[in-house]
């Protein structure tokens, strides 16, 4: 009879033990997710602060391209005003395109590629660029590896009870999957 409480204790503590494991672990993981997406917040900002001085080096240089600086402010402010993951993804995603307007238009304008201050702010630009990809990409990486482990056995129990919902990942739009065209 002793021997058999024992045996039932020793379950039911290596059982609560298993649980706050499991728990925190998804916690952990959790945590994760979120700060990753934070991450990406920040490399937005960073970017939504420099396009106003960039669009300002432009529009000095192509002053009737106003359509254009206006598609960027428009874009920038759905960007800034971007709330949850999907908005902020596809007005990310719009930001960008009109940004690589911005950027072909300068082409048309030598004494613009040549300006000190359009060259930093571009290379700024496209540095932040880079660092959103690698933070999206993390980001992905992160929200794959919880919502696994909210998805198998034995931490999909858990993840169940204690209302762990699964993440959604940056999606990119179907547009921009496209193989660009290249005409000569």
């Amino acid at each position: 009879m002793v021997l058999e409480i024992l045996i039932i204790g020793t379950a039911l503590v290596i059982l609560a033990l298993l649980f706050v494991v499991i728990y925190n672990k998804l916690i952990r993981q959790r945590n994760r997710v979120e700060n990753s997406w934070a991450q990406i917040e920040v490399q937005l900002k960073r970017r939504n602060d420099l396009i106003p001085n960039l669009v300002e080096t432009v529009k000095g240089y192509a002053q009737h391209e106003k359509s254009l600086f206006e598609n960027v402010t428009k874009a920038r402010a759905a960007m800034m005003s971007a709330k949850g993951i999907n908005e902020t993804a596809d007005a990310s995603n719009q930001l960008s395109s009109t940004l690589k307007s911005l950027f072909a238009v300068a082409e048309n304008y030598p004494e613009l590629k040549a300006n000190q201050n359009f060259m930093q702010l571009q290379q700024e630009l496209s540095e932040t660029e880079d660092k959103i990809a690698y933070t999206r990409q993390f980001y992905n990486d992160t929200v794959m590896k919880y919502n696994i482990s909210i998805q198998t056995i034995p931490t999909n129990i858990i993840a169940s009870v204690m209302k762990f919902e699964k993440k959604e990942l940056f999606q990119t739009p179907p547009e921009e999957r496209e193989v660009p065209k290249v005409h000569f």
